[in-house]
């Protein structure tokens, strides 16, 4: 069982750049498909980012493509989201999730393990 713990969470200017880690813990992300979620208390849970780790596909929410990548490090059992020219509408609670197939990707009902996520706050 592998759970995704992420970090690198904080407070920036607006424009300003901020990456967050998920690192697998108990087990690896290998065969695993990890994806990015935020989300506001109250609100639903909103599909940032996902990466494929066996072939290295990935996919954007429309409203992070060009400023978001996703990426990972075989090595270190990390998947990145590096964000640039950040907005304050990007704040939220950042979570890091893992699953075994990529089909409905941006779905959070199929990702079978979360980390604890990590706040981004923006600032205008």
């Amino acid at each position: 069982q592998v759970q995704p713990v992420e970090s690198g969470g904080g407070l920036v200017q607006a424009g300003d750049s901020l990456r967050l880690s998920c690192a697998a813990s108990g087990g690896t992300f290998s065969n695993r498909a990890l994806g990015w979620f935020r989300q506001v208390p109250g609100k639903v849970r909103e599909f940032v980012a996902a990466i494929s780790w066996s072939d290295d596909r990935k996919y954007y929410a429309d409203s992070v493509k060009g400023r978001f990548t996703i990426s990972r490090d075989n090595a270190k059992n990390t998947v990145y989201l590096q964000m640039n020219s950040l907005k304050p509408e990007d704040t939220d609670v950042y979570y890091c999730a893992a699953r075994k197939q990529w089909y409905s990707i941006t779905y959070q009902g199929e990702y079978d393990y979360w980390g604890q996520g990590t706040q981004v706050t923006v600032s205008s």
